[in-house]
């Protein structure tokens, strides 16, 4: 498959879905809906078993999720707010043990519990006067790419590709970004949902030299400044659960944690749970 993933509407007689096919982490997702619960939980199963697609999410909605569950799914987490100000409900369902099953479950709860105790503070550092933070640009594409180039090895969407990054931008994606000495070292984005008014905290990479000054807190904060000025109040990430740095930095930020998606996105080759992380910003 020459595309890390489709997304479109996917319409029949009776039903609408708003489906991703996730080719890299062999998923379907789907984020939005309507019309016959029935018809598109059929036309999920047959996009499941035609690109042999071992899990598939729904984020439903509160009157539905327990349709869902009838059908084999399981419920791992919610979005509060995700639907203009009403709840999602992320219910998932797998097609093969190995996909269900996690080995790092019980080890992650107890590293959770060691952060739950993190202090929730809106008090940043204070960031050198030879740094500067700004909104990217379409002409910062190839500086953003090699920035994610540079500390991601593996990654579920192509951030070293500066034409994927181009297209992000050119949709409902914002990039803000730290710069020193004309160079990009740290960048976070936001995913807008325009059509259910939310939006996803994601891509967020520091190089090593440059993280002992917690740019990533300045650059989500900001962000959701841009969030909150464009009448958008939920903000939602998912990080790593064996991975400390992001988990820690949005329960500072004032998230709540709402769950867990198992083996949910290929990270270095392997499968990584996400921890889903919610803030309601005004």
């Amino acid at each position: 498959m020459n595309v890390p993933y489709i997304s479109k509407w996917e319409t029949g007689t009776d039903y609408a879905i708003d489906v991703c096919l996730d080719f890299v982490n062999e998923r379907i997702r789907i984020d939005d809906y309507r019309g016959n619960l029935n018809s598109l939980f059929t036309k999920m199963e047959e996009l499941a078993k035609q690109h042999l697609f071992t899990k598939l999410i729904v984020k439903a909605r509160g009157e539905d999720w327990r349709y869902f569950l009838t059908k084999g799914f399981t419920l791992e987490g919610t979005i509060a707010g995700y639907f203009n100000g009403s709840d999602a409900f992320l219910v998932v369902k797998y097609f093969t043990n190995e996909r269900r099953t996690s080995t790092s479950w019980q080890a992650e709860d107890l590293f959770l519990e060691k952060i739950s105790l993190l202090a929730t503070s809106e008090q940043l550092k204070e960031i050198p006067d030879d740094y500067s933070i700004r909104l990217a640009k379409i002409t910062d594409c190839k500086a953003l790419a090699k920035l994610y180039g540079e500390v991601f090895a593996g990654y579920p969407t192509p951030m070293n590709d500066e034409n994927y990054i181009k297209k992000v931008i050119e949709g409902n994606t914002i990039f803000m970004i730290v710069e020193w000495n004309k160079q990009i070292v740290s960048a976070t984005s936001v995913e807008i949902n325009e059509a259910n008014h939310n939006a996803e905290v994601t891509d967020c990479a520091t190089l090593v030299d440059h993280r002992k000054y917690g740019f990533i807190q300045h650059l989500i904060t900001g962000l959701e400044q841009q969030l909150v000025q464009r009448n958008i109040y939920c903000s939602y990430s998912l990080a790593r659960a064996p991975i400390y740095g992001m988990n820690a930095i949005l329960q500072k930020l004032g998230y709540l944690y709402s769950g867990r998606l198992t083996n949910n996105c290929m990270m270095n080759g392997n499968y990584e749970n996400m921890n889903i992380w919610v803030k309601k910003l005004v």
